[in-house]
């Protein structure tokens, strides 16, 4: 059998196999609602064959988007936009649905990536961002608000009304995004976090925040409703956050029942000096795997069957999360079962889709809406 497409447990949920679609910005939302794209976008995602389909970075207030069309969830309006986005999923795919909370912090108030994705001032219909220190992300940008702590309980807030909100969209699980130089992530970062009060120096104050927004959610959800982190391992700079944090911060967040570590990296200064290669981040979810023994999701070139076969079948990770190769190859899924002997689930439309050389590639059995 693949190990690649063995069952297995994330939290509470059942996986068919070990691939996840990773929370890919679409840029594409208007005033935090999602749009007809995200209805084409997600059912594609969401026909692929992966076990679980993570949603875009979601912010949890208007002032947390990277971009004005980032997807946001933040009141009614929101919430009820996607209700339709998420039925017409649920309706034709079995797939797990997670939805990821975030707020960009100092990364606010950006153009979207295909107008150059430089910030917006707020004489250009920009609007003032947050961080913990008043620096900027770079150069010449307009500095943040250094958050006081009635703007850390508003935005902790903000991360909890989200959460309340999702589960009653009926998603099967959460990610907080505490990763690519967002605002958990600056917090937790010596590179973005110069204060000092209880927020910032030590690695226990840097990790203060990011803890009281965790425990926050995690009081508001279900018990069986899974709560992950996803994390930037190392910020690749001299002097930054590292692996060695990364792994002090999953202890913490296992004593308090995290059901996963998301890890990735980079993403905090312009400054990092990355070494980029086939499956570059794996060795970061193998140590925090190794260290701590919290389910891990590997990122970052993923692109061959094989590779990420090996991933598993080694247990460098317990999944694996792919996203530019599910953009170049929507059913990249498909066509790993048939390489590696195994089976995806599918549609009744797509039953036939099966090439003669792989007559059972596609099951039907398990398939059903919930």
């Amino acid at each position: 059998m693949s190990a690649l497409f063995s069952p297995h447990q994330l939290g509470k949920l059942t996986l068919p196999n070990r691939i996840v679609v990773s929370p890919m910005c679409q840029y594409w939302a208007v005033d935090g609602q999602p749009t007809p794209w995200h209805t084409i976008h997600l059912g594609s995602m969401a026909a692929s064959g992966a076990g679980a389909l993570f949603i875009e970075a979601t912010a949890v207030e208007p002032g947390g988007r990277i971009t004005p069309g980032d997807l946001g969830l933040w009141d009614e309006r929101t919430e009820s936009a996607l209700i339709p986005v998420l039925s017409a999923v649920r309706q034709f795919s079995p797939i797990r649905v997670i939805m990821q909370l975030s707020h960009a912090g100092r990364k606010a108030s950006s153009h979207v990536p295909w107008e150059g994705g430089q910030q917006i001032l707020p004489a250009d219909g920009g609007w003032p961002t947050d961080a913990p220190s008043a620096l900027p992300q770079m150069a010449g940008e307009a500095p943040p608000r250094a958050l006081d702590r009635v703007g850390m309980i508003r935005i902790r807030n903000a991360f909890v009304a989200a959460a309340q909100r999702a589960v009653r969209l009926g998603v099967d699980g959460l990610e907080l995004h505490a990763a690519h130089g967002y605002l958990l992530h600056q917090v937790l970062s010596p590179i973005a976090n110069e204060r000092g009060d209880d927020y910032g120096g030590s690695l226990e104050n840097r990790m203060r925040f990011p803890l009281e927004v965790y425990d926050a959610v995690r009081a508001v959800l279900p018990a069986a409703m899974p709560l992950g982190v996803k994390v930037s391992a190392t910020d690749w700079i001299d002097g930054g956050w590292d692996l060695e944090q990364t792994i002090a911060f999953a202890k913490v967040l296992k004593a308090r029942g995290v059901d996963w570590i998301d890890a990735s990296s980079g993403g905090i200064s312009p400054r990092q000096k990355i070494t980029i290669g086939a499956g570059y981040q794996v060795p970061f979810a193998q140590a925090i795997k190794e260290a701590t023994g919290v389910t891990t999701i590997a990122v970052g070139l993923i692109t061959q069957a094989q590779q990420a076969e090996d991933i598993i079948a080694a247990g460098h990770a317990d999944f694996v999360a792919l996203a530019r190769a599910m953009l170049y190859n929507p059913r990249w899924p498909w066509h790993a079962a048939a390489e590696l002997g195994a089976t995806v689930t599918a549609a009744p439309p797509y039953w036939r889709a099966a090439p003669r050389e792989y007559p059972n590639l596609i099951s039907g059995t398990s398939f059903g809406a919930r």
